[in-house]
């Protein structure tokens, strides 16, 4: 990894009396920034020609320079508050990652103004439109940005009367405005003092995420927290200081990995961010293939499945290839843990190209703008979470037989989002710690600079009817990665039964004899998977073929692809319980072991119904 600059690990770890270990880094987290408006002034200031943000416009680019993107933020804002808007009247953004997008929020976050960038997917996938509805209700906006109208129509009626105005990219359709008509409007006293006013507990997002239930939740996220996460990440990345960052991204912008990490990565050290219209489906992976050979990358960002859809093009095609690695100093994937095949084939697309890229995660949530540790060192394995951040305060609780991840810092949420601008505080454990719910491990006992290793979500894990512990998230990984390309993703089952299963998420075939051939690759498969992990934790006695991609609707999924077990399970609980049915369906697969032990066996048998 030559040439990029990481700091030392400078990590303290006690224990405390109830067993729970306290982790934090020795490093003093730098002066945090008032809010971040004051990051784009000053990268106005410092230099003001520099191209800011990029979007395909054509065969070519249309940019936006750090200087035009504070002059129109500071006119936007303006025009909002004269409009009605408020700290307690946010602004609603339906639209996808874009300029205007940017330049929307960036101009509510500069008086004070709340930006709610919705997911897209909420407006142009569902076919229901109830986590939009429920969303606005929420909300109660002053401004809703839909960059077409007519494209977002159907959602927009969807979601009835609005007291809002609406904001296009250009279009009057349905009464809208247009926004290059916010940025010409006069700069007066009020918006002055507003500005002025914003401070580090200002609400600047309000993000939503999902849950365990489906139901859409507003998560607060203050100037602060946006602001001090940054010079986290900075503390622990000194190489982004040598050259301004370059990345290729789409990951959406209502959703904290794209919205905070990446975004306000790039405009804390004056990088540029082209904005992919690319993403990771099977069909517009191609066109983020195409978009790189117009962008050299010195970061990239992506979450597992998005780099496995990349990989068959840096695999196969080299003028893609090149253009990848040309520049890039850093790969990193999170919001999901990579499968170690997958990590396997980027690192040999990389030697391919000549370059020692290096290959990192880190672990946050939305709660915590989202980065709390980050493996800033290199690692032999993608389960590597790393270490806690400068300023970032750790808790492992034990709990239900595992450690808890319990966070304290600036960038922890005061909560959530109440129609008319009231937060409900987040819930804290006795010592001031946010629980996320999320499990860990030690990489190493003895060495704990070697950091933590996520194991999961406790919720999500259960018991066999032996009363063993199945660590959901640790197996679905191992069997994910087994298994590609043939499944796209995994679901355990087994709770409270004698045998551990799965549902299988496969690409449909095209017909019954491409239907057979995945049935016995996968089968195949299993067998090496099974002879490797004997124990009755991780050996997959029992596996369905699911054809029917996990739904957004229901909540089984983001938008980003990240699967949701606990709403696959009650949504399919049909599945389940074909799976353990005496008489097994068509595409229920059954695999014998000759005795599941603690540790490996040899290779199980198997049995085609």
């Amino acid at each position: 990894m030559a040439g990029v600059r990481l700091a030392a690990v400078e990590l303290e770890v006690t224990a405390g009396p109830d067993g729970a270990s306290r982790w934090r880094s020795r490093r003093a987290l730098g002066t945090t920034p008032r809010c971040v408006s004051d990051l784009l002034k000053r990268r106005a200031e410092l230099h003001p020609e520099r191209v800011f943000l990029a979007e395909r416009a054509g065969s070519g680019w249309r940019t936006l320079t750090y200087a035009a993107a504070h002059d129109a933020s500071v006119h936007i804002g303006a025009a909002l508050l004269e409009r009605g808007a408020s700290a307690g009247r946010p602004v609603m953004i339906l639209s996808e990652n874009g300029i205007d997008h940017a330049l929307l929020a960036l101009g509510a976050m500069h008086v004070g103004v709340p930006a709610a960038p919705v997911s897209s997917a909420y407006a142009l996938q569902s076919s229901d439109h109830a986590r939009l509805r429920s969303v606005a209700a929420v909300l109660r906006p002053a401004a809703i940005f839909a960059s077409s109208p007519a494209r977002f129509a159907r959602a927009l009626d969807a979601m009835g009367p609005q007291d809002a105005f609406l904001v296009s990219s250009g279009s009057t359709d349905r009464g809208a405005t247009p926004i290059e008509e916010l940025q010409r409007a006069a700069v007066g006293a009020e918006a002055s003092r507003a500005a002025a006013a914003v401070g580090p507990d200002t609400v600047a997002k309000i993000l939503f995420t999902s849950g365990s239930t489906g139901e859409p939740s507003g998560i607060v996220n203050t100037q602060r927290m946006l602001t001090s996460n940054q010079e986290m990440i900075g503390a622990m990345w000194p190489f982004l200081e040598d050259t301004p960052p370059v990345t290729l991204d789409w990951l959406p912008w209502s959703h904290t990995f794209g919205g905070n990490h990446n975004f306000f990565l790039i405009l804390r050290n004056g990088g540029t961010l082209y904005i992919d219209d690319g993403r990771a489906a099977p069909k517009l992976v191609d066109r983020t293939a195409e978009n790189l050979l117009a962008v050299e990358p010195t970061v990239y960002f992506n979450v597992p499945r998005g780099f496995e859809l990349l990989l068959p093009h840096l695999e196969t095609n080299d003028a893609v290839r090149r253009a990848f690695f040309a520049r890039l100093d850093v790969c990193f994937y999170a919001a999901a843990a990579l499968p170690a095949s997958t990590w396997r084939r980027l690192e040999k697309a990389a030697e391919r190209e000549g370059r020692d890229v290096f290959f990192t995660t880190a672990w946050g949530s939305t709660e915590t703008a989202p980065l709390s540790t980050s493996a800033h060192f290199p690692t032999r394995t993608p389960a590597v979470i790393g270490v806690p951040a400068p300023g970032v305060e750790l808790k492992l609780a034990p709990v239900d037989g595992k450690l808890e991840i319990r966070v304290r810092g600036p960038h922890v949420t005061p909560g959530t989002w109440r129609a008319g601008g009231d937060i409900v505080p987040v819930r804290l454990d006795g010592d001031g710690f946010l629980p996320t719910g999320d499990a860990v491990t030690v990489a190493d006992p003895a060495r704990p600079e070697a950091g933590l290793v996520f194991d999961g979500r406790i919720g999500e894990n259960f018991k066999l009817s032996s009363g063993t512990w199945v660590s959901t998230g640790r197996v679905r990984v191992a069997v994910v990665s087994a298994l590609a390309p043939d499944v796209q993703d995994a679901v355990l089952t087994g709770h409270d039964r004698a045998e551990l299963g799965a549902l299988l998420f496969c690409p449909p075939p095209p017909d019954d004899g491409a239907r057979l051939a995945l049935r016995r690759r996968i089968e195949d498969k299993l067998a090496v998977y099974n002879a490797a992990h004997a124990g009755s934790s991780e050996n997959i006695r029992r596996a369905l073929l699911v054809f029917e991609p996990p739904s957004l609707d229901a909540g089984e999924t983001t938008d980003k692809g990240y699967i949701n077990q606990r709403r696959v399970l009650e949504r399919r609980s049909s599945l389940v319980e074909a799976i353990y049915a005496p008489m097994p369906v068509a595409d229920v697969l059954r695999l014998e072991s000759p005795g599941l032990t603690a540790g490996p066996s040899s290779a199980p048998t198997r049995r085609r119904p």
